[in-house]
Formats: C-alpha cells, sequence, structure tokens
C-alpha cells in the first residue's frame, strides 16, 4: 500500500496536525509525515511530533535577511526529507519562496476555517460570526503566493446559526477540519489532482 510522504508545516498547538498522525494510525489516511517544519520554537505541535517520533526542524523567520531567503531553507528542508506533498495546518506565515513554489507547483495544500472566498486572512471564524452568517465551513485549497487565493480542492459546509461566540465557531468548525484535511491528504495516495484555471478534478490513477 503507497503512502504519501509529507511535511507539515505548523505554527502553534497543531490540532489539525494530530489529527492526521491519528487517522494514519487509524489506518484512514495513507500519509507518511517524514518532518514538522515549525517557525516557532515554543509551537505546541512540537511536543506533538516527539511523542509520535517524527523529525523536527525549526526554521524561524529572525535567522534570515528575507522571507524568500527563510522559504528557501524550507525548501532545501523538504528536499532533504523527500516529501512529496507539503501539508501547512496552522502555519501562519504567507509563503513567499519562488523556488519553493516552483519544485513544488500544485504540491502545497492549506486548510482555512472559511467557504473561501468568503473570509479570507486570520480569525476567519470571528470574521464569519460577526458578519452573522449562518453557515461557514472548512476550504482545503492549492497554495499560491497570494492569501487563501489557490484553487479549491474540497469544500464543506459547517451550520454555525447555534453558535453563541467565536469561540463556538471556532470549535465546531475545527471537529470538520480534523475528519476532512486527513481525507484530502489520503486522495494524494491514490491519485492526483488537475487544475484548469480554478477548475480542480480528481483523477485516480
Amino acid at each position: 500500500m503507497r503512502k504519501i510522504p509529507i511535511a507539515v508545516l505548523a505554527s502553534g498547538r497543531g490540532s489539525n496536525f494530530r489529527a492526521i498522525i491519528e487517522a494514519i494510525k487509524a489506518g484512514s489516511c495513507k500519509a507518511e509525515i517524514k518532518v514538522l517544519i515549525t517557525n516557532n520554537a515554543n509551537a505546541k505541535a512540537i511536543e506533538i511530533a516527539k511523542e509520535n517520533n517524527i523529525h523536527v526542524e525549526i526554521v524561524e523567520r529572525k535567522h534570515f535577511n528575507t522571507r524568500e531567503e527563510m522559504d528557501d531553507k524550507i525548501k532545501e528542508t523538504v528536499d532533504k526529507y523527500r516529501v512529496e506533498l507539503i501539508v501547512l495546518a496552522g502555519y501562519m506565515l504567507l509563503l513567499k519562496g519562488k523556488s519553493l513554489f516552483e519544485s513544488y507547483k500544485n504540491r502545497i495544500i492549506n486548510i482555512h476555517p472559511a467557504l473561501l472566498p468568503a473570509f479570507q486572512g486570520t480569525d476567519a471564524q470571528k470574521q464569519a460570526f460577526e458578519y452573522g452568517v449562518k453557515v461557514s465551513g472548512v476550504t482545503i485549497h492549492f497554495v499560491t503566493e497570494e492569501l487563501d487565493a489557490g484553487p479549491v480542492i474540497y469544500q464543506e459546509a459547517v451550520d454555525i446559526s447555534d453558535c453563541k461566540d467565536a469561540e463556538e465557531v471556532s470549535e465546531k468548525i475545527l471537529k470538520t477540519e480534523h475528519k476532512a484535511y486527513p481525507k484530502v491528504i489520503d486522495s494524494f495516495a491514490n491519485g492526483k489532482y488537475v487544475i484548469d484555471g480554478r477548475q480542480v478534478k480528481y483523477v485516480l490513477v
């Protein structure tokens, strides 16, 4: 059974990172996490990686003159671990490295807690709550140099009409994220995505 080798980029608590690990252990996600890359030496995701014997690489902004140099280091790191897919799971920096995008074209994905193109950027759950929408959700998309603007791979709606605050919205959407992300990662082990403009189609191989 083929397992797709992946790198996970995370900046914080790593709840989606943990969900991916649990899905791999359960056999529902055919992936192998080769490395966790983080820009935050205090990220809780590091503890999760160590608990599961996953390599950790810390690539912090302060060690580089430019963001492009930082992303070149990320490319060098993922090259070293020979990964096929880069998975952003709560990575709080916008990728800017041209060499990274060229080498991993259509092989970098992100999960966003809203139905894009609505509520882009940070605090999407708070944005949705304050706007008063009754339905928000999850978007998994290919990463481009433009914030939350890459072609959409998967979306799932979440009813937030009964949520009393933005925290409740976050918690409700997160439950869907934890199921959706491993499912999409697994799909990369079984097939490929063909992109035509903004249209994304899945093909089994």
